[in-house]
């Protein structure tokens, strides 16, 4: 791995794999959702579409059609911190997806009729959202734990929000968000370092966008007061399921014990040989889908476990739940749960490194949001190194508090829920 950092503050990391024969070329923007007010709630989402809408050279087709006459793959998207715009080509097109993401970053033009079409499509992404339970469920529970504050509410905006915003506003919002030192270029695959700055600094100077003098920028790690402790959130809806999220307490993102929490994720609902998925699945039948994932963010996080079942049997499935976390924070995961969670948190790493687009991911995430690139090696020797203790330690921390809940389903009233969690 080589990193460089321009005069501008702009940081350029690359891993070479000669082994390949292609490269995908990333930009990484540290704006999100989490940098919204209330009346631009939604702007960096919307942002995000706005820019493949045509620049002061391509129009939305001209975007579109350069990368994909090459065989090769561009997308985007946007989550509470960051916003990411990437295209993987065959390593011999890599100056022609360069080009054409550099291009979106420097030169987008945002015009007033294409503000007026994208909010409709935007406007449609949130009906799809509200329309998807399993999906909705995620949403409701942040804005649950948060409260209203910009880590709260969704990334996608609200109706109101997104039907309020000028094109002005949305303008603005890009012109000072989108600065070389809130932004990291990351490319894995068949390519030389040396040669990407010179294509990487040729491409973003369009428009005088790569110019000054400016040291990069990191986001502060500002403590986050979590305002939904113990509560719970029922959204009414018609459906055959009930979609439960019960959510802990977590650590940020700079936390050491990050990598212990990855371990106790993983043992808790990784796989098909977690607890979750062995009481509420194999054992009972309760549920088809169940699975935890952990959100670390600058100064917070959580740990989250999601249960799909029959609303009949959805204080079942909680009080179950409650149990497998407090056997854990009592007597601890065993050895042989802890060497497989290892395994699995480890493996799924290793394994991700045979695609250049999750390499690309690793270094370019890792550098906005650390300021470096931790050793691939190192990575998996602070896995291994995680202890019993460690993660018993950390459990008892995290899982001994109310939980918050989240429930979309055919419910009138949260008292059965928060009768279970008492």
């Amino acid at each position: 791995m080589a990193r460089s950092v321009l005069q501008s503050g702009l940081r350029i990391v690359t891993e070479e794999v000669p082994s390949v024969r292609s490269a995908t070329f990333g930009i990484w923007v540290n704006v999100g959702s989490r940098d919204e007010t209330l009346a631009t709630a939604g702007a960096s989402h919307f942002l995000e579409h706005l820019l493949f809408k045509g620049t002061k050279t391509r129009s939305a087709l001209e975007i579109s059609a350069a990368i994909e006459a090459v065989g090769g793959e561009m997308n985007a998207f946007t989550s509470k911190e960051y916003t990411c715009f990437y295209a993987r080509v065959i390593d011999k097109d890599i100056d022609l997806a360069i080009d054409v993401i550099s291009d979106l970053i420097t030169s987008s033009v945002v015009e007033e009729a294409d503000v007026k079409a994208e909010k409709n499509v935007v406007l449609e992404e949130i009906a799809m959202r509200d329309d998807d339970p399993s999906d909705l469920v995620h949403d409701v529970f942040l804005e649950n734990y948060y409260g209203d504050t910009p880590l709260g509410r969704s990334i996608l905006g609200t109706i109101d929000s997104i039907k309020g915003m000028s094109q002005e506003t949305i303008y603005s919002y890009y012109k000072k968000k989108y600065l070389p030192q809130d932004i990291v270029v990351s490319v894995a695959g068949n390519i030389r370092h040396r040669e990407i700055i010179e294509k990487v600094d040729r491409a973003l100077s369009r428009d005088g966008f790569n110019s000054g003098s400016n040291r990069y920028r990191l986001r502060e790690a500002k403590p986050v007061t979590i305002k939904g402790k113990g509560k719970v959130s029922i959204v009414k809806r018609t459906t055959e399921q009930a979609h439960i999220l019960y959510g802990v307490g977590g650590i940020s993102r700079s936390d050491e014990r990050r990598f212990a929490l990855s371990v106790l994720a993983s043992a808790l609902g990784g796989g098909m040989s977690s607890r979750l998925f062995q009481e509420i699945r194999e054992k009972r039948g309760l549920a088809y889908s169940t699975y935890s994932y952990v959100q670390q963010f600058a100064g917070s996080g959580s740990l989250a476990f999601y249960v799909g079942s029959k609303p009949q049997k959805g204080v079942e499935v909680i009080k179950i739940i409650g149990e497998i976390l407090n056997d854990v924070m009592e007597k601890g995961l065993t050895n042989e749960e802890i060497s497989r969670a290892k395994g699995a948190v480890t493996g799924t790493l290793v394994l991700s490194q045979e695609d250049t687009g999750s390499r690309m991911t690793r270094i370019g995430k890792s550098e906005l949001v650390y300021g470096e690139v931790m050793g691939f090696d190192q990575i998996l020797d602070a896995i291994n190194k995680v202890s019993s203790e460690d993660i018993s330690k950390l459990a008892r921390e995290i899982l001994r508090p109310k939980p918050t809940l989240a429930i979309v389903g055919p419910f009138n009233s949260a008292t059965k829920f928060e009768n279970a969690i008492r």
